[in-house]
């Protein structure tokens, strides 16, 4: 069975229209999570990462500019493209102020929007690549091969298991910044299988024993409550 290229969440409560959107975005290899209701979006975002989001502004629970400055406020920059029956210039201002990155109004060419969709995942793919470190990196008196899985100072060699460099690569690749526990679940255990926030806590004590001087009071490696966890060098 071939893999869902990537992961879009469709914010619809009109059944008809979803169920239509649904249909032609599977047709176009991309994986679909549905959320009818505001609530139910934002539980979505809190669980699982997203390649987009498609949103429409009304509603029920929460509106969709509501939720769209909910995720930003988060530092969650998932690409958002708002569907809406609202044309006027004030309301597409309102939406792409609150964080949207596009806005297309209702009633709406289905090949118009399949293309923004591929533009927009495209867009953010190649920012995504522009932050990729180089296959080695140093900090301390630490030298890290991602592609050899090793780590190397003066006095010993530490072999890194495979997820663990993923997960190193990527905290490193956001130095400074918190990587959400749905970002790392993406990048490093995929979109099926979905450990628990205690599996990740155990990654982050093995690279405080692995990197710094005192795991207890870590200089590195810092888990940030209800947030994610964060690289310092």
């Amino acid at each position: 069975m071939q893999e869902n290229k990537y992961n879009i969440l469709l914010v619809e409560d009109e059944e008809n229209l979803h169920e239509t959107l649904k249909l032609n975005l599977k047709l176009e290899g991309y994986g679909v999570t549905s959320a009818f209701t505001g609530s139910a979006a934002l539980k979505a975002v809190q669980e699982e990462y997203f390649d987009l989001i498609i949103m429409d502004v009304m509603l029920p629970e929460i509106d969709g500019i509501s939720i769209t400055e909910t995720i930003r406020v988060s530092d969650n920059d998932v690409p958002i493209l708002i569907l809406s029956a609202k044309n006027s210039g004030a309301d597409k201002i309102l939406g792409l102020r609150k964080g949207a990155d596009d806005y297309l109004t209702k009633p709406f060419n289905l090949e118009e929007l399949l293309l923004r969709v591929e533009k927009l995942i495209d867009k953010n793919r190649k920012l995504q690549e522009k932050q990729t470190i180089a296959n080695t990196y140093s900090f301390n008196n630490y030298t890290i091969d991602f592609k050899a899985q090793i780590a190397i100072t003066n006095e010993k060699k530490i072999a890194l298991s495979k997820k663990e460099t993923m997960l190193l690569k990527l905290l490193i690749e956001n130095e400074g910044k918190v990587v959400t526990r749905e970002k790392i679940l993406q990048v490093v255990w995929g979109y099926n299988v979905y450990p628990t926030t205690r599996t990740i806590d155990n990654f982050i004590l093995s690279f405080r024993k692995y990197f710094e001087v005192d795991s207890r009071n870590p200089q590195h490696f810092h888990s940030v409550r209800g947030a994610g966890y964060k690289f310092t060098k």
